[in-house]
């Protein structure tokens, strides 16, 4: 049996075999003397051990007197909160020594060491945990417990969260370099940047894989990155060879937003199969938009991933300055892939074991760890600024009994922190002149900076900077190391980082205006030159150092740089932020028709990043539209104007300006005929087609989706439309919609061979917004063919894949869809009740133009369980929109809707119900809607015979029927089928 190792009294356990002590979950730290006497004490537990004992077992080969022992217990009664008068665990024996008088029983070790003991032990003495880290041991079980977690095969992310200065850093570093000493992982590293706005999209992402990939043993995650996640991979252009390059760079052009985050997270998943991965994530409050949603999308993940994201922020700037990941945390908070582990302020014991660990082998001050945690709250900046300044007066190397401790504790009173700010630029001030420049250029380089580039903005040579950094490095001093990096134009740089935010922010502001205008100048022109060819990749970054330098027309340059980069990327919040500072500088600049054309530009990629984030008719895109539609006049027949027309025809389309939309949609033709592209071409058709359809001009609007589709390249189908500012496929949207038209016109059989068409190429695709299109308009052709299984399975299939990738709208046709086959499946309260949820979500998201439509479903349900006059009052809405907005494609139906709910009231109103499908019958005779025509012609029939007209009924309807040559097994044709048997 092996030795008993723990201890056990009151709420304390003496662990043996760690050298440690601890209360509930916290370690209380312990000199190694004063553990000894502790251990001995313990061990002889209702034994007197006398002081003799005591000195021969802990101080054997030391000459010290009794008195040391009487301070030893002293430190022993206030860890324990014992009193040598009432005791509960030591008591005195006047004279001879002392007994242990608690109760103590003893625990066996694991057989095994647990992960946490694993982490606690130092294997090997090349790591350790970093200097002078105290009191966060419960901390460390907590993320042994998440590391468990992952070592099962499910992922753990985790957010360490903390004011500036607690700790969350230390924390995470000691952490990993623990882990990395007890198992084989991969270890990545990003970090969060304030780019004074969006920054680059996927920033702390992309650094981490770029570590990774070019470490000594990278190669295999760039292999996995190649075959699964090549998006990614064009972002990383250090590894790409020049035959990759051209190839990737086409695929990234259309890639999604939600292909970017399943490419990155299904890359990971198999990177993981051998070997666990650690990705650490600091300051995600300045995280950009796109890094966030993909650790949203991360932890909602159930496939399985020996992967750990442990992620820092300081939640004070979530509340103030970060809303998109307030958003996200309170999304994820309840997956059980998340957690989140707050840290608090150090105790007075953990301050305490910190000054034991700075004086080493001096007495510490008795009364100083009270009192500086009451001055710093255990806030561990504050505490390690106290001490550092009692240190740099040589307080702490006075010994006790030469009065040095009143000393230290009365300096200690008169500090008084009225902000970190003033004492950082107290200790700033400290350093020479030399020193205070070099900091403050890298302060203007960034919080993590380049010799080289902040050598352009110094009077020195790279080298004696280098020097200086180094020596400031060494001392712990506002920076440390931080590797080096390789500019395209050759120049190898050694690095720095800040040590803290808070070090960069402070020491940024100590820089006076005019020398940080030229300082940001200087290193922006140098960077510039450093990348060259390249420099589009740190646009974000260029775009800050010239705007803040005051040279506008370079900011501009870059600024629409880095908005294309995020829409490139599918960050498009990050893309409306540099986008809309471009046409703020922009501004400032006289006007030229160079300005003009940058306007234009700028304008043409804000629209689509407005677009796509905010629907098709959001009011952000009005005054976008209107000022680049004017400037469109200016350059004349170009790709910027056929691009400038097309997003107006989609804002005009969506809010329902028919007439209007039609008007800019043969404009977009006409121009894409002059211009003989056949992608603007495909895209004029499209438009021109969807304007027509919504006017109820049917027949042209086949002709121009059959003309797209002609033009459409089948070498393409492998991926969405690659015309800049497009987001979709036109082929598949002509193919998807000519469907719709084609049973309008009364060929319902070639409708479903479209309709499937379309769904087979979205299919191939792996396009999530493209199949979505595909599978609500296919559920929408089902409906209208009354094939509800069919309808049903469309929905249900992509109501899921809307839901998964966040397609409000489309999530909300699908619903309206769903309750519609309940109904139609005799489930009318039901339904009904989905499909009016589904259409007061329409009605916030979805155009006017396609709400007759839906108003029609939804009447005739309530046709269906008897409420007619509330159908009545939904038809008359519906033909209201109808007249507003020139939206006819529905009209008939809606007409020959209303006479049928005329007649089903409780008192027919059969003369109303005549007229309104005649009407009904003039407007499909009109649009040429056979499949409308038979639907009305049959409702007429069916009241003429009813009353009588026989002969009039048939000779109605023989004809309307007698036209269709395909669909006979459709609800309508057999419905006027036995209509006409019963008529003859």
């Amino acid at each position: 049996m092996p030795e008993p190792q723990c201890l056990v009294f009151g709420p304390f356990r003496l662990d043996r075999h760690d050298e440690r002590l601890w209360c509930g979950p916290e370690a209380i730290p312990l000199p190694p003397q004063t553990f000894a006497v502790l251990c001995c004490l313990v061990t002889q537990a209702g034994q007197l051990v006398t002081k003799e004992a005591l000195l021969e077992a802990v101080w054997p080969e030391t000459a010290v007197s009794e008195a040391v022992i009487t301070v030893t217990m002293r430190t022993l009664r206030q860890v324990l909160g014992d009193e040598a008068r009432t005791p509960k665990f030591i008591e005195t024996v006047h004279g001879r020594g002392y007994r242990f008088i608690a109760p103590v029983n003893t625990t066996m070790p694991p057989e095994r060491p647990t992960i946490l003991e694993r982490l606690h032990r130092s294997p090997s003495p090349m790591v350790s945990r970093p200097r002078l880290f105290v009191g966060r041991d419960a901390e460390l079980a907590r993320l042994a417990q998440w590391w468990t977690t992952v070592q099962q095969g499910q992922r753990q992310v985790g957010c360490i969260v903390g004011e500036p200065g607690i700790g969350k850093t230390a924390l995470v570093e000691t952490f990993v370099a623990q882990v990395r000493a007890t198992e084989d992982v991969w270890v990545g590293h990003g970090q969060c940047i304030d780019h004074y706005g969006a920054g680059e999209a996927y920033l702390p992402l992309l650094e981490a894989l770029g570590r990774l990939s070019r470490a000594p043993a990278g190669a295999p995650l760039v292999a996995v990155l190649r075959q699964y996640a090549p998006s990614w991979l064009v972002h990383l252009p250090a590894l790409l060879a020049s035959e990759d390059r051209e190839r990737l760079e086409h695929l990234a052009s259309s890639v999604t937003p939600a292909r970017m985050l399943r490419e990155l997270a299904e890359a990971l998943e198999v990177l993981t199969a051998t070997r666990p991965l650690v990705l650490v994530l600091e300051d995600l409050h300045w995280s950009d938009r796109a890094t966030l949603e993909w650790l949203a999308y991360i932890a909602r993940r159930r496939d399985p991933a020996r992967l750990l994201i442990l992620g820092t922020y300081r939640p004070v700037e979530v509340i103030v300055h970060a809303p998109p990941l307030r958003a996200i945390v309170a999304e994820i908070r309840h997956h059980p892939q998340y957690a989140e582990l707050a840290l608090d302020y150090l105790s007075e014991a953990a301050i305490a074991a910190y000054l034991w660990q700075r004086c080493g082998e001096k007495p510490v001050p008795t009364g100083l760890p009270q009192l500086l945690h009451q001055r710093t709250g255990g806030n561990p900046l504050f505490l390690v600024a106290m001490v550092d300044e009692l240190v740099r007066q040589g307080l702490l190397e006075i010994e006790e009994n030469a009065g040095g401790s009143h000393g230290a504790l009365a300096v200690l009173r008169e500090i008084i922190p009225a902000s970190l700010r003033q004492y950082i630029e107290q200790h700033l001030e400290q350093l020479s002149e030399v020193d205070q420049a070099l900091l403050e250029a890298a302060s203007v380089a960034g919080s993590t900076f380049a010799v080289a580039a902040v050598a352009a903005g110094v009077a020195q040579a790279p080298e004696t900077i280098e020097a200086r950094y180094t020596a400031l490095a060494r001392q712990g001093r506002f920076i440390r190391a931080s590797g080096t990096e390789t500019w395209p134009d050759g120049t190898v740089t050694a690095c720095y980082q800040f040590l803290h935010a808070l070090y960069h922010e402070v020491v940024y502001a100590h820089v006076s205006a005019g020398h940080r205008v030229r300082l940001h100048q200087q290193i922006g022109v140098r960077k510039e030159a450093g990348y060259g060819a390249q420099a589009r990749q740190i646009a974000a970054e260029l775009a800050v150092h010239f705007t803040r330098g005051c040279d506008a027309r370079r900011a501009v340059q870059y600024l629409h740089s880095a908005g294309e980069n995020a829409l490139g990327r599918s960050a498009y919040q990050e893309a409306i932020t540099q986008l809309t500072t471009g046409l703020e500088v922009l501004a400032t600049m006289p006007e030229t028709p160079a300005r003009h054309r940058h306007e234009l530009d700028l304008l043409i990629a804000l629209d689509l990043a407005w677009r796509v984030t905010k629907g098709q008719g959001a009011p952000e895109r009005e005054p976008v539209l209107t000022r680049a539609a004017a400037l469109a006049q200016q350059v004349g027949e170009s790709p910027q104007r056929f691009a400038v027309l097309w997003g107006l025809w989609s804002f005009r389309n969506t809010g329902a300006e028919c007439q209007a939309a039609q008007a800019v949609a043969e404009q977009l033709f006409d121009l894409a005929k002059r211009q003989h592209d056949p992608a603007m071409l495909l895209r004029a058709h499209d438009a021109l087609a969807a304007s027509l359809y919504n006017v109820g001009a049917f027949a042209p609007a086949r002709t121009h989706w059959e003309q797209g589709i002609a033009l459409d390249d089948p070498q393409r189908h492998a991926t969405p439309d690659t015309i800049p500012g497009s987001t979709r496929n036109y082929g598949l949207d002509c193919r998807s919609h000519l469907a719709m038209v084609l049973w309008t016109l009364g060929y319902p059989d070639q409708a479903v061979q479209r309709g499937q068409e379309a769904l087979t190429m979205a299919q191939a695709l792996a396009h999530p917004f493209s199949l979505v299109n595909a599978l609500i308009l296919s559920a929408r052709l089902h409906c209208c063919r009354r094939e509800w299984q069919t309808a049903q399975a469309h929905a249900e299939a992509m109501l899921a894949l809307a839901t998964e990738h966040g397609f409000a709208r489309y999530a909300a046709r699908g619903a309206f869809v769903r309750g519609a086959v309940l109904v139609a499946q005799g489930q009318g309260a039901e339904g009904i009740a989905q499909m009016r949820q589904g259409l007061a979500a329409l009605r916030a998201t979805e155009s006017a133009v396609g709400m007759p439509f839906y108003l029609a479903q939804l009447a005739a349900a309530y046709g269906q369980v008897g409420q007619m006059d509330e159908g009545i009052h939904l038809v008359a809405e519906a033909l209201a929109v109808v007249d507003t907005t020139g939206a006819h494609q529905w009209e008939a139906e809606l007409h020959r809707l209303h006479g049928e709910l005329l007649l089903q009231q409780t008192v027919p109103e059969a003369p109303a119900a005549e007229t309104c499908f005649q009407q009904a019958l003039d407007i499909a005779r009109r649009q040429q809607a056979k499949s409308l025509e038979l639907r009305a012609a049959t409702s007429l029939s069916r009241l003429w015979r009813h009353q009588g007209k026989r002969a009039t009924a048939y000779d109605l309807l023989a004809p309307v029927y007698g036209w269709f040559t395909e669909g006979f097994d459709t609800p309508d044709l057999q419905e006027a089928k036995a209509l006409l048997a019963a008529l003859s």
